[in-house]
């Protein structure tokens, strides 16, 4: 490893050491930090819970907005414990496992298995966990600082998954693995480029959603699950949950099947609201062309963002 990411990786085995509850504590403490700093984590949230959570007043999406990120704030800290702690150390938090029989019927199968993990919970845990039972392929995205990459495919690569890149030999790789009855994990949250996905209904709100699930699911019959880690309170550790996947996915029909994944990371994040990845800018593209990148629009009002 190069210098500053053989640095990162030392303090993260250190910071590792310390239990989960402190850990966690610290990250809520970093939660009230980035709501007073009134910073971009703030403002995003807060657009977004504008945008999904209409049946709430202005005062109860406020309080869902903080307790929002005190979770994201957790969703940091707690990484030092899952990547520098080791995997198995890791895999200790993991107190019970819902729907594991969806699970294993799908490996028992052979037909293929596509998990399908949202930004909820500790989707760094579950990848542990999924390697731990299985051969695994995980698809990422490469990050915008290069040096960054290293650490990320040394973090996640302790038990040997096949790091794919998401881009064109990687969903080749996809396919054959799947053909063969193997196991492949996605973000299926993660936005794609403008022009590379259909839009479909995100908790009532259009959002550009990825196509790469629902192909994969189509053209090589593989069954999809959606899976997260959820966190439990007062750092008692995590419990895996396992969704069947809504009718449709599968359909050649694309936002129809679009439409479907979408759902799918909707029951997930029902099941957890305030630790999915609010501060994401899920809705930057819009369908028409008159349509205003909310969170540009945000922003240019006042400068402070003030709500």
């Amino acid at each position: 490893m190069r210098l500053p990411v053989a640095i990162v990786y030392f303090l993260l085995r250190l910071t590792g050491l310390l239990p989960l509850r402190l850990l966690h504590g610290l990250g809520a403490l970093a939660g009230r930090l980035m709501w007073w700093s009134g910073g971009k984590v703030r403002r995003h949230t807060e657009i977004n819970l504008r945008l999904v959570l209409t049946q709430y007043g202005e005062q109860e999406r406020q309080r869902t907005a903080r307790r929002v990120l005190a979770e994201t704030g957790r969703s940091i800290t707690e990484i030092a414990r899952i990547w520098g702690g080791g995997p198995y150390r890791a895999l200790r938090l993991v107190r019970e496992v819902d729907g594991e029989e969806l699970f294993q019927e799908a490996l028992t199968s052979r037909r293929g298995l596509i998990v399908a993990a949202p930004h909820l919970g500790c989707w760094e845990l579950l990848n542990f966990w999924l390697c731990s039972r299985t051969e695994l392929a995980i698809v990422y995205r490469p990050p915008r600082h290069a040096w960054v990459e290293p650490l990320l495919l040394k973090a996640r690569g302790a038990l040997r998954p096949e790091q794919v890149r998401a881009e064109g030999a990687g969903v080749r790789t996809l396919y054959k693995r799947l053909q063969a009855g193997g196991v492949v994990g996605i973000l299926p949250d993660q936005q794609p480029k403008q022009g590379d996905g259909e839009f479909a209904p995100f908790f009532g709100v259009q959002a550009l959603t990825m196509v790469l699930v629902s192909r994969l699911a189509q053209r090589t019959g593989a069954t999809v699950l959606f899976a997260f880690a959820e966190r439990l309170p007062r750092g008692q550790g995590f419990r895996i949950r396992f969704r069947p996947a809504p009718a449709g996915i599968a359909d050649a029909d694309l936002p129809r099947a679009v439409a479907a994944l979408n759902r799918g990371v909707e029951d997930c994040v029902n099941l957890a609201f305030e630790q999915y990845q609010w501060h994401y800018k899920r809705f930057q593209y819009r369908p028409g062309p008159d349509e205003p990148n909310p969170y540009w629009v945000e922003k240019s009002r006042d400068q402070g963002f003030r709500i």
